[in-house]
C-alpha cells in the first residue's frame, strides 16, 4: 500500500472509530428508561387494581407480577425475579426497592410510585429490601469494575499471543492470569473498599471467570485468525460489551436490543453475575455464569484448535530434507 493511501486509510479510519464509540456509548445513555421492567404488585385483587391501572399509564415501562401478600413480594425481590414491588394493605401503600440490584432503578421506582402517590394525599413508605453496601450506595464501584476487567481479559489474551504461547500452555496461562485477577480484583473490592459483600470466594470466582472469557477469545480468536483476531474482540468487547452492559442502570433500562445483547456479552453476564453472588446469595446467577463459561470454554477449545490446525500446515521439517539426498543418491 502506497504511503498515500496508508494517509487515506488512518484519515478515514479514526474519525469513523470515534463515530462508533460515541454511537455505542452514548446512544444507551441517552436512551436510558424503564423498559418492560419487572415489578411486583402484592395484595387483594380490589385493592391492586388502582395501583396497577397507574402503573400502566408508563406504557411499555413495566411488566407486572402479581403477589398475593408482602412475604411473597420480598421472596420475588431477593430471587430477582423482579426489581421491587408495591404492596397494597388496609394499612396504605408500600413501596420495596433493591438498591442492590440498581440504585438507579430504585430511585426511578419511588419517583414513579412514591412520587404519585405522595401528589394524591395519600403517601407511601419505601423499604429497601436489599439494600446496596453503604460503602458503595450508587453502585459507582461495581459499575467502574467492568471495563478494568474487559482491559485485563484483552491484555491478557494479547500478550498470550505475542509471546506465541501455544496449545496447553496458553491456555494455563489464561487460566492462570485470569485467576490471578480474580484474587487480587476481590481483595481490592471485597477486603479493601468494603464494596462487595457476598462470599469472598464467590466474588473471587466471578472476577476470574469473567477475565477468562475476555482473555480466551481474544487468544481464541488470534489462534484461528491472526493478529486481526484480538482487534475483533477487543472492537466487540469494548464497544458492545461495555456501553450495553446495563451496569451503570439495568439491562432493561437500555433500548433493544442493546440490553439483550450486553448480557450475551462477557462484560454484562460479569457484572449480573457478580450482583446475584455479591447481594443476593447466588439468585438468578445461571444464565450469566453459562454465559461466561461458554465464552471461556469456546475460547479456549478455539487456542487448541488453532495450534492443531497450525501444526497440520506446518512442513515436515529438516528431518524429510536430510533424507532426500540420500534417496536421490
Amino acid at each position: 500500500m502506497s504511503a498515500t493511501r496508508r494517509l487515506i486509510a488512518v484519515v478515514l479510519l479514526v474519525p469513523t472509530l470515534a463515530a462508533v464509540a460515541l454511537w455505542a456509548f452514548a446512544w444507551p445513555a441517552a436512551r436510558t428508561a424503564p423498559r418492560d421492567l419487572p415489578l411486583g404488585v402484592a395484595g387483594p385483587a380490589a385493592a391492586t387494581a388502582q395501583v396497577e391501572k397507574e402503573l400502566a399509564r408508563h406504557e411499555g415501562a413495566f411488566e407486572i407480577h402479581r403477589y398475593r401478600d408482602e412475604a411473597a413480594a420480598r421472596d420475588a425481590i431477593e430471587d430477582r425475579t423482579v426489581y421491587g414491588a408495591v404492596v397494597v394493605t388496609a394499612r396504605g401503600a408500600e413501596l420495596l426497592t433493591a438498591s442492590a440490584a440498581s440504585p438507579v432503578v430504585a430511585q426511578l421506582l419511588q419517583q414513579a410510585v412514591a412520587g404519585r402517590t405522595a401528589a394524591e394525599g395519600t403517601g407511601v413508605k419505601t423499604v429497601d429490601v436489599v439494600p446496596a453496601p453503604s460503602t458503595d450506595p450508587r453502585g459507582a464501584a461495581l459499575n467502574a469494575s467492568v471495563l478494568p476487567l474487559a482491559l485485563a481479559g484483552i491484555v491478557a489474551g494479547a500478550v498470550v499471543t505475542v509471546l506465541g504461547l501455544r496449545g496447553l500452555r496458553a491456555a494455563l496461562a489464561l487460566v492462570g492470569a485470569a485467576a490471578l485477577v480474580g484474587l487480587v480484583a476481590a481483595a481490592l473490592a471485597d477486603s479493601w473498599l468494603g464494596v462487595l459483600t457476598g462470599d469472598w470466594w464467590a466474588e473471587a470466582s466471578v472476577f476470574a471467570l469473567s477475565t477468562l472469557a475476555v482473555a480466551a477469545a481474544v487468544a481464541g480468536c488470534a489462534a484461528l485468525a491472526g493478529p486481526a483476531g484480538i482487534g475483533l474482540v477487543s472492537f466487540l468487547v469494548m464497544f458492545l460489551g461495555n456501553p450495553f452492559s446495563g451496569a451503570p442502570s439495568a439491562p432493561r433500562m437500555l433500548p433493544e436490543p442493546a440490553g439483550a445483547i450486553g448480557q450475551w456479552l462477557p462484560p454484562g453476564a460479569g457484572t449480573t453475575l457478580l450482583r446475584s453472588v455479591s447481594f443476593f446469595d447466588g439468585a438468578a446467577a445461571t444464565g450469566p455464569a453459562l454465559t461466561l463459561v461458554w465464552w471461556a470454554a469456546l475460547g479456549l477449545g478455539a487456542v487448541l484448535l488453532g495450534t492443531r490446525l497450525k501444526a497440520r500446515r506446518t512442513p515436515a521439517g529438516p528431518a524429510a530434507e536430510q533424507w532426500e539426498p540420500a534417496l536421490v543418491a
